[in-house]
């Protein structure tokens, strides 16, 4: 078994535009290339968890996704980078028409794109991390025993001033996610 990284997308690895509805709207940050190297050369797997709920609503069809997928797994591999495993959900509860609405165990913070990589490539879940931009990235973390970053990007830097009333406060706090890999993978955020 192996601990696995588990990256959120929007917001963590690309700039936050909303929906991203057409491949020309998905930007990597400048650092996200080096970042996935970093866990690479890690003892950590690389793996993408993302909430795509758009296909539900309709605003795009869920090929858009494998689109984007490829795309980024090609900007990676151009920087000598890979993620070992891409996961999504492409569902909502209330919205949209049968099969993407569902009140799955897929959707985030529930640990369904979790369990699916700890079955697919053996992850050591105790031994993870999760790094994302939102507070219910940190309750998917905690949900299956890992530990949770929050970054800066994103919506990262609004959660955290409303940050006060949540139970349990982010396991790593960094600008971005760079900055995160390098303190995990360092050991540094132990």
């Amino acid at each position: 078994m192996r601990p696995a990284i588990f990256l959120d997308r929007d917001g963590t690895l690309s700039h936050e535009v909303g929906y991203v509805n057409h491949l020309s709207r998905f930007r990597l940050y400048p650092f996200t290339v080096e970042a996935v190297r970093l866990v690479n050369r890690s003892d950590y797997l690389a793996v993408l968890v993302t909430n795509q709920a758009g296909v539900a609503r309709g605003y795009f069809p869920e090929s858009l996704i494998h689109d984007v997928h490829a795309s980024l797994q090609a900007s990676l591999e151009a920087g000598e980078a890979h993620l070992d495993g891409i996961y999504f959900c492409p569902h909502h509860p209330s919205v949209g028409e049968a099969p993407y609405r569902q009140d799955c165990d897929c959707r985030k913070p529930r640990p369904g794109l979790l369990r699916q990589a700890q079955k697919d490539l053996d992850v050591d879940l105790p031994s993870s991390w999760v790094i994302g931009d939102r507070h219910g990235d940190l309750s998917l973390a905690w949900s299956v025993g890992a530990r949770g970053a929050l970054v800066r990007t994103g919506y990262g830097r609004g959660e955290l001033e409303r940050g006060a009333s949540w139970k349990k406060p982010p396991d790593l706090v960094a600008e971005n996610v760079l900055a995160a890999v390098l303190k995990i993978v360092s050991g540094e955020a132990a």
